[in-house]
């Protein structure tokens, strides 16, 4: 190896994809397991793992950083943040219920790997936009490190963003390196009950486009918000604005909110309340899924999102807004069809989609992301040959013989 600080484990994972591409047995690479369900099943005789790879390596709070081995658990890097009122930015959604995966943590390494994120990313961005330094060992078994340990840095190419997203294809990520922020004091939440779609994502984005920094935007179905305890007794849909900040400014914002949406009579929750809701919607809850179902999500603009929804309810799919309307949550039939009609909506928006969860049936004969345009899939298939020449990380994975 060319690092004389490569950990043991580290070591390990280089040698075990050496030698899978001498041999050209395929390895399906994963942290915990918890989002083996998602995109396209792997085909693959051997499991390469990076749940020995734990441990926070370094935490500076003042300067707003914290690097962590790939296989560290989610929730044990929440309370070391949480001691010092710091969280993670994304807000990473845990999706274990929804792809059947519970009874395990979800890992730092895993979230990255996928770019998971939840509610906050209508205001502060992608997981990928917080992630400051990475290690990773490519499929030609070589350690590679991008970026630093440090929110200004010009260190080499800009692997982080390339490696977070990529699903394990290009490289295992062994150590990450992301942004924090202060974790906010307080949060309100304006709840809007019985707009329709359309009205709920106009007054979603008179929220998000007015000067009182609203952090997360949804719209839930009567049957949607049902699914959520602190919602269920409303009986409508509703339309939902959350402000984070010190307490006495959630307070003064909220209500000055709701006075300029013109409804001096919308309930506001407190912050328990709030803070439950937005769990509850981070993580899928209000999509109930039965286990036979597929799972889309759907990115549009947000204006496009109630059409989208309303195609996709068209064929027998139910689902939700979040993103102030650019995320559709879809759950429907497990079948050619249907995924048809997702992938015509989301198309006839100029969006894109994901199928989240599926039946291997489907998730195998259906592609599971846009096809790339002929010259952008020239270039995965480049960085693809360049990053794992022997097709042994996770192959198959986003995209079939790929």
């Amino acid at each position: 190896m060319p690092d004389l600080s490569v950990l043991p484990a580290e070591a390990a994972i280089a040698a075990a994809i050496t030698n899978a591409a001498a041999t050209g047995e395929p390895l399906l690479v994963h942290g915990n397991g918890t989002k083996l369900g998602m995109l396209r099943p792997v085909q693959a005789a051997r499991s390469l793992t990076t749940q020995d790879l734990t441990g926070i390596t370094l935490y500076a709070p003042k300067e707003l950083i914290l690097s962590a081995r790939a296989g560290t658990p989610l929730p044990e890097i929440e309370a070391a943040l949480a001691g010092h009122g710091q969280h993670l930015i994304a807000e990473p959604p845990d999706l274990s219920a929804l792809l059947g995966t519970t009874g395990r943590p979800q890992t730092i390494g895993g979230v990255v790997a996928t770019n998971l994120s939840g509610p906050r990313r209508v205001a502060w961005g992608a997981m990928r936009d917080h992630v400051m330094g990475i290690r990773a060992v490519t499929g030609r078994g070589e350690l590679i490190h991008s970026g630093g340990r440090v929110l200004k840095n010009v260190t080499g190419l800009d692997l982080c963003k390339l490696l977070t997203g990529s699903h394990g294809t290009l490289g295992v990520i062994t150590e990450v390196t992301v942004k924090v922020l202060p974790a906010p004091q307080a949060t309100g939440t304006i709840v809007l009950a019985g707009p329709d779609a359309a009205a709920g994502v106009a007054a979603l984005s008179a929220g998000l486009g007015s000067p009182f920094s609203v952090s997360a935007a949804a719209w839930l179905p009567a049957e949607a918000a049902a699914r959520v305890p602190e919602l269920a007794g409303l009986d409508r849909p509703v339309a939902l604005l959350r402000i984070e900040d010190f307490a006495a400014s959630v307070a003064y914002r909220t209500a000055k909110l709701r006075d300029q949406l013109g409804l001096p009579g919308a309930d506001i929750l407190d912050d328990a309340t709030s803070r439950a809701v937005w769990r509850a919607v981070r993580d899928a809850v209000p999509l109930a899924t039965t286990p036979d179902e597929a799972v889309w999500r759907v990115s549009v603009r947000p204006s496009a999102g109630p059409g989208v929804l309303q195609a996709a309810m068209s064929a027998g799919a139910h689902g939700f807004l979040d993103w102030g309307g650019g995320l559709v949550w879809l759950a429907g039939p497990a079948t050619a069809a249907t995924h048809a009609a997702v992938e015509a909506a989301a198309r006839a928006a100029a969006g894109t989609w994901t199928l989240l969860r599926a039946p291997d049936t489907l998730r195998t004969a259906v592609a599971v992301v846009p096809p790339e345009a002929p010259h952008l899939a020239a270039i995965t298939r480049r960085i693809k040959a360049a990053m794992d020449p022997s097709g042994v990380l996770n192959p198959g994975r986003i995209y079939a013989g790929l």
